[in-house]
């Protein structure tokens, strides 16, 4: 890993009050849990809203849909087809009220977030890695994906 790569995973796990524990759960496990609402926040993202949005479920075109754009990090839950979005730490009620399907996860919340290793095609892994300390994705541009999810000319054409 890139001596970057590794600044981008210590200011990841600078989110708990101990760094030092989520790179040992990293080295453990693959897998920190680390507080939401510090350093970022997360947005939910179902897999059939994503699926709608890009417009198929092949992996290599929602990956290309998040890189262009999200243009930051989005986790893959693959077991369960969910995806979760690093954001910016942003009011996670006002969020929700407009995106309801797509809740906002915030402070007094967790996320699974794995080693910068894991990169898929199963289990919990990076579908798109952050590249750089604070490397996050914009709000507007998920909002972007889950308006695209709503147009019924996209969820009519699956």
């Amino acid at each position: 890993m890139t001596r970057d790569g590794l600044g981008v995973f210590d200011w990841l796990a600078r989110a708990q009050a101990a760094p030092e524990q989520a790179h040992k759960e990293w080295a453990e496990t693959g897998i920190a849990l680390l507080p939401l609402g510090k350093r970022f926040n997360s947005v939910y993202l179902p897999g059939y809203l994503v699926h709608v949005a890009a417009g198929t479920d092949d992996q290599d075109v929602v990956t290309w849909m998040f890189a262009e754009l999200l243009d930051g990090p989005v986790i893959h839950n693959r077991p369960q087809n969910q995806y979760y979005a690093l954001v910016e730490p942003t009011n996670t009620h006002t969020w929700t009220q407009e995106y309801r399907e797509a809740p906002m996860l915030g402070a007094g919340q967790f996320l699974s977030v794995p080693a910068s290793d894991l990169r898929g095609p199963t289990g919990l892994y990076w579908a798109v890695l952050p590249r750089i300390v604070g490397d996050l994705c914009a709000v507007p541009s998920v909002a972007a994906l889950i308006h695209m999810a709503r147009d019924p000319r996209r969820a009519g054409a699956r």
